[in-house]
This record gives structure tokens, sequence and C-alpha cells, in this order.
């Protein structure tokens, strides 16, 4: 089973910083603008307060998931395109921003929905089966990962058609979520290289030295 090579491992770090650093600054800068009940996508709107802020991070975060996407080799194809699709569905969010006139624009939703949905599922696609597997790539571990993102969407969904005023709050933990997973599944698979590394050339006792 190949490695993931060390430009996965930087572009899974960035992806969950970035997003993080990027909706931080850009709330920051909004002359009024409540965190827990307004959602990223505000952030970006024509009309926002330097709103090239959310709109460069939505770029710099879906450049960073294509990027890993193409270094989980360890992961099955499958997996591995729906992540691409997501972040390149993400990136085009940025391209359709909502208005002043209108908040939910079609194009928005559309782009905004699969994005969700390839960062949601993409787990369910890339597992594997056999000893060797790392563990964040096998079927049961996938599985539960799946169904926490699920969850978390559904929440996001939940608030933004009741508009119960945590919508922004709901959005957040979900992509926060679905950004450090796949520094999770970079990391076990770089952990599980490490082994079969010791594993192909253990370490010789002192005494036998």
């Amino acid at each position: 089973m190949r490695d993931v090579p060390w430009w996965g491992v930087v572009s899974s770090v960035a992806a969950p910083v970035l997003l993080v650093g990027g909706f931080t600054v850009a709330a920051s800068l909004q002359p009024s603008f409540n965190p827990v009940a307004n959602t990223v996508s505000a952030l970006a709107a024509r009309g926002a307060t330097d709103r090239w802020v959310m709109t460069l991070t939505f770029l710099l975060v879906g450049v960073c998931y294509l990027v890993t996407a193409l270094a989980l080799r360890p992961a099955r194809r499958a997996g591995r395109l729906i992540l691409f699709t997501g972040a390149a569905a993400g990136m085009l969010v940025a391209a359709n921003p909502e208005t002043a006139a209108n908040a939910y624009p079609v194009q928005h939703i559309l782009w905004s929905s699969i994005g969700l949905a390839g960062l949601t599922t993409w787990p369910a696609g890339a597992w594997r089966r056999g000893p060797a597997v790392p563990w964040a790539l096998r079927p049961a571990v996938a599985a539960v990962v799946v169904a926490v993102l699920l969850a978390l969407v559904a929440w996001f969904g939940a608030e933004l058609v009741a508009g119960a005023g945590q919508t922004g709050l709901a959005e957040r933990i979900a992509g926060g979520a679905e950004a450090l997973w796949p520094l999770a599944v970079v990391l076990s698979c770089r952990q599980r290289g490490r082994y079969r590394a010791e594993e192909a050339h253990p370490a010789v006792p002192a005494s036998a030295a």
C-alpha cells in the first residue's frame, strides 16, 4: 500500500487552519456579525465588508482538499474522487456568492449542497479491507464517521430551514469536522507507513551489536 507524500500532510493540516482562521478574520472585519446565527457564506456575500477574505478562504481550502485527495493514495479511488468533487464544488461556492437581493441564489445552494455531500460522504468510498489498512480507512470507522458527519450536516440543514438562531454554529461545527477528518486519515496512513518501515527494518538489539 502506497504512503501519503509529505505535501499531502501539509495540505491536510492547512485546510482546517485556513478554514477556522479565514472565517474568524472575516467575521472580525464585519461591523455587525453574529457567528452563532449567521453563515460563513454571508461573509463572502456581495456587499459584505472585505468579502475577499472569505472568498479567498473558500478557494484556498478547496485547493487544500484537492491536493489532499491527490495525496491519499492508500484510499480507494472512489473516495478520492468524491472528495475531489466536493472540493471543486466548494470552490464554486465562492464564484456564486449570496447577494443583498437574494440570500439563497440557486447556483450558490447547488454548489454548497454538492460540496457538503462530497465532504460528508467521501469516507464511504475510501475505505479498504485488510490487516495492513490504516485505522481511519477501515469500513467500521468510515461508517461511523459518515454517520456523524451526516448528523452534523442534518443539524445545519434543520437550523437553516427552521431559523432557530444557531445556523452559523451548526455550519461551523459541521465544516470543522469535515476539514479535520482528511487530516485524521492522512495521519493514520503516515502512522501505518512508519509501522511498516519498522517491521521491514527492525532495530538491532544493543546486545547483538
